[in-house]
Order: structure tokens, then sequence, then C-alpha cells
């Protein structure tokens, strides 16, 4: 399930939602014509009330209903909630509108009794009153849910739209290695830049088609470019969101050191990244080849190949050769882009093996009768 906070409706705070319900109940009494001033009266008063409370008890249900629902979403979606807005909080305030709605609906039917078993026109808007009044009551007390969820939509709104159903690539590495240029090169458009609403580091998110198949590179600086002590426990708990999407980690390493990390801080940061995303695989590789010295020995091999695959269409699978380092490590170079080609083919693969061959194939330990046939 793909969630898009950005589409989520705007939260009508207390007052707006009073406003709506009181200027529309007086409509709906001016439209009321009988003759009778006691029947007349009594429809009025009965409509006001029951108009008032069906447009509170909707706005609130329709809020709620809008919000995604922590039991059905992906694992991502609810650590990212935890970490940004809090989940329990989440609960709480979304269970109060549901609360609210009830309370309303209760109010307006014993009001609505007290309206119709009387003839005495005063009792009729003395009834009419105390139903405002309990109404608005019970508005206060989910006020600040509201304002809460009003706070926590513009929180949210600057998460990253991630779809689940889709392979998703996590890259990380050391500050400035070349993490955004890699992502621009390889996305078939234009990179979504996101700010993670507890930081202002920005999350850039790209895309990148392959046999029509759409794979999800995912950019997270001020996360995981950082010694493990320098996070704090909000920063942890996204990074444990990022292992719930994450089909393959690539780790990128500036050789060159012109990033400003040395080497030997960037292999201490890949030791913590290890640590962290233990459960995803992880493929290592060089970046920024152009500024090596000497330029790895297959270069000219690699470029010859991606030309040429290139000008036959960019079509099949075809095992180009990768670019590769002194040390033997995969390279690349996003602004000569040589090697991306070959990297892109190398992700898709490591992708699909990471993916289930038999999708009817039972997890080991697993019994099934037809077996023992």
């Amino acid at each position: 399930m793909k969630v898009s906070w950005r589409k989520l409706p705007t939260v009508l705070l207390e007052e707006e939602v009073l406003d709506k319900a009181f200027s529309r109940s007086k409509k709906a009494a001016d439209r009321v014509d009988d003759s009778d001033r006691t029947f007349r009266v009594r429809k009025q008063m009965n409509r006001m009330v029951q108009t008032a409370a069906d447009i509170i008890s909707t706005t609130l249900l329709d809020t709620v209903n809008t919000w995604p629902s922590l039991d059905q979403s992906p694992q991502f979606d609810v650590s990212m909630i935890d970490a940004c807005v809090g989940c329990d909080d989440y609960r709480h305030h979304l269970s109060m509108l549901q609360w609210g709605a009830r309370q309303v609906t209760s109010i307006a039917i014993q009001n609505s009794k007290k309206i119709v078993r009387t003839a005495n026109t005063e009792l009729m808007h003395t009834a009419r009153r105390e139903a405002y009044g309990r109404i608005s009551s019970i508005l206060r007390r989910v006020g600040p849910s509201l304002s809460w969820l009003s706070e926590s939509r513009e929180t949210l709104k600057r998460l990253p739209t991630v779809d689940h159903m889709l392979p998703c690539i996590v890259v990380c590495g050391a500050p400035n290695v070349g993490k955004s240029a890699f992502i621009s090169a390889l996305s078939s458009g234009k990179m979504e830049v996101n700010h993670y609403p507890f930081t202002t580091k920005q999350i850039h998110v790209g895309h990148f088609i392959h046999r029509r198949l759409q794979y999800q590179l995912v950019d997270t600086p001020g996360l995981l470019d950082r010694p493990l002590e320098m996070r704090n426990a909000i920063e942890l708990q996204a990074i444990a969101a990022l292992e719930n999407i994450g089909s393959l980690v690539l780790f990128l390493m500036d050789e060159s050191e012109a990033c400003g990390t040395p080497i030997v801080e960037q292999q201490h940061l890949l030791e913590d990244v290890q640590k962290l995303l233990p459960g995803t695989d992880m493929m290592v590789v060089t970046s920024k080849a152009d500024l090596l010295k000497p330029l790895p020995e297959n270069w000219d091999e690699v470029v010859a190949a991606e030309d040429e695959w290139r000008d036959e269409g960019s079509g099949g699978e075809p095992l180009l050769p990768l670019l590769y380092d002194l040390k033997g490590r995969v390279t690349m170079s996003a602004t000569e882009f040589v090697g991306m080609d070959a990297m892109r083919l190398e992700i898709v693969r490591r992708v699909n093996l990471a993916r289930p061959v038999d999708p009817m194939a039972l997890p080991d330990g697993w019994y099934r009768r037809d077996q023992d046939d």
C-alpha cells in the first residue's frame, strides 16, 4: 500500500467545525415551512440539532477515515510515524475524534426527543440551546486532538512517498561521496526531494525503469552518514524504518577522499551501517571513478560496452562488464556516466536474487501434505 501524506485533506479546527455545523443548521431551519407555529418551531429546532450533529459527526469521522490505519500500514510507515509524531499519540487523537462523533450523535438523539415530546415552544428552544451547549463542550474536549492532527499533517507531509510493492535501494555513505549525483544520474526523471520532519537534512528519492518495473533509490543524508554515537533516538528509529523497505543497500566510498572524509572514517561508517541494517543485502561501491589515479584498468572496455549497448537500444539484460578499481571493488563515475549502465543492471540482478523464485514455495519447516504423497 502506498501512502501519500501530501494528499491528506486540511484538518478543520474546533471553531471551524462549530461554525460549519451551526451555519448549516441555521440554513436547514430556514427551509422549514409550516403554517402551524408549534409544528414549525418543533421542526426547526429538531432540524437544527440533527443537522449540527450530523455535520460534526461526519466531519470528525471523515477525518479519521482519511488518515491511514496503523494496523493496516506497512512497517516502514508505522516506524516513520512513530519517529515523527509518535504512534501512541496518533492512535489517541484519532480515537478522540471517534469518541467525539459518538457523543455528539448521542446528544442529538437525547435533545431531539425533548423537542418532539413537548408542545411548549420555549422548551423547544431551550432543548436546542442545551444541545448546542453540550455539543460545544464535546468539541472543546476534541479541540486539542484536531489541533494535534493539523500540526502533525504538516509534519507528515514532508515524509517521502515510498511504494512498498516496488524494489527499493537505499544509497548511503559519508557526506559528499556522490550519493545525490549517483541517484540523479541513474534516475529516469527528476528526483523527489523531501526533508525529514525531525531534521534539516534532505532525503532524495529517485526512480529508474527496467523492463517496465520501477526501482526506487533513496538517499538519506543525516541518518546514515555519521557515526552511531552522534545519532539521536529519533534518527535511530528512522534508520530502523529503512530496514523495512530496503531490497539492497548501496554504500558509496570515495577513495579519492575528495569528500573530505578520510577513508579510515568511511570504513568505520560502513561497519556502523552494516550493524544498523543487518537484514539487508549490501553492495559496497567506489564512487568518483574519474578522480582515481590511475583510472580503472578496464575503463575503456566498459565505455565501449556501454556505448554499444545504448546504440543497440539498451534492450535485454546483457552481462555488461562492471568497472573495478585497483582494490577490486566495483566503481563508477556519475559525472562521466561510465559504469552506470552496468551498475544499473547489477542492481537489478541483486534485487531479483533477493526476491522469492517460487511464490508458491513454503518457508523451511512448513508442512505441505502433497509433499508426502
